[in-house]
């Protein structure tokens, strides 16, 4: 591994796996579709700004510079092809077809494109264990075109979330540490987006976040401890704004607190010890996995929060003051 493309402690070495086939696994479920780049870059339109009819940054060009970045920052690395979800269809027709009934139109005459895009690149050769979970390291991001001012003309800021960190391999969930994550990237060019990615891989502590995540697997809750998390979850939506202000946020919704109770007791990999018990790292899994409930544009925001939330509550058992420890405290 050249430690001068990739900003990796020297320490670090990279597990060698044969070459996978390309990555198909719901990392993302709630509304999504999943697609390829190929169906992207052939059968999809690209929106264009009203004012000059200039393309914005189109989900293929954003899927396809990453990918190229990831290959050429990892020259020595296999990396599988993108597994990318799609969600907001916006669909259309050709002006000829303007007067036929939708039930008429044939599939030539007819446009799309998704508002919404998330995707994930995985590198299988750079790897780890934690907590008998294989883990992979991860490049993705998520494109939204809600958030771009569509009336203006080509220059304006184009915004993009991007992130570097690890998948777990026995569940597809994604493991994001806010050192890894760029949640509100805006920039004007292709150019600029591809120095935005390489720079937020180059400033990657990949040490850092996995000796976070094996701290998780040392440190439980009682069954007492989880059961007021949950409580505390559901209660922290609610709280006055002068209280809250004083405590973490928890950006998970209530949909996502009834998965992680449900899941504690029917998880086939992070559910409860016989006697209650429950590691941090499985909680912390408990939480990434209902986070895949979420939408494209919040699900890596959950994602981040899920590491903090728990990280916090481990500072808390650790005799650390936090603000997390509101939670089980």
């Amino acid at each position: 591994m050249e430690t001068q493309i990739m900003p990796l402690e020297e320490s670090y070495q990279a597990v060698v796996v044969d070459q996978a086939p390309s990555s198909d696994r719901a990392f993302l479920l709630a509304n999504t579709l999943p697609t390829s780049l190929r169906e992207i870059q052939q059968q999809h339109i690209i929106p264009v700004y009203s004012k000059d009819n200039e393309p914005l940054i189109s989900h293929g060009d954003f899927i396809e510079s990453t990918m190229e970045t990831v290959l050429r920052l990892f020259p020595s690395e296999s990396v599988l092809e993108p597994s990318i979800r799609v969600s907001h269809p916006i669909k259309g027709r050709i002006p000829s077809a303007r007067n036929k009934p939708a039930k008429d139109l044939e599939e030539w005459e007819r446009t799309l494109y998704y508002e919404r895009a998330a995707f994930v690149i995985e590198v299988p050769t750079i790897q780890d264990t934690v907590g008998g979970n294989q883990l992979s390291l991860t490049i993705g991001g998520v494109k939204a075109y809600n958030l771009d001012s569509l009336h203006q003309k080509k220059g304006v800021d184009e915004h993009f979330k991007i992130f570097i960190g690890f998948q777990n391999q026995v569940c597809t969930n994604l493991c994001v540490c806010s050192d890894g994550y760029v949640a509100d990237l805006r920039v004007k060019s292709l150019a600029q987006l591809i120095t935005e990615i390489e720079g937020m891989i180059r400033r990657y502590q990949i040490n850092q976040h996995l000796s976070l995540m094996k701290q998780l697997t040392d440190y439980y809750l009682t069954e007492q401890q989880f059961a007021q998390l949950i409580g505390r979850c559901r209660l922290y939506q609610y709280l006055p704004q002068v209280q809250k202000k004083d405590i973490a946020p928890m950006l998970l919704g209530d949909q996502q607190v009834c998965m992680i109770a449900k899941d504690y007791y029917r998880d086939q990999s992070f559910c409860r010890e016989a006697d209650g018990s429950i590691s941090l790292w499985k909680v912390y899994n408990l939480f990434t996995g209902a986070v895949k409930s979420s939408y494209i544009d919040t699900f890596l925001d959950r994602n981040v929060n899920s590491l903090d939330l728990t990280s916090g509550i481990l500072q808390t058992l650790q005799g650390l003051q936090t603000s997390q420890g509101w939670f089980v405290q």
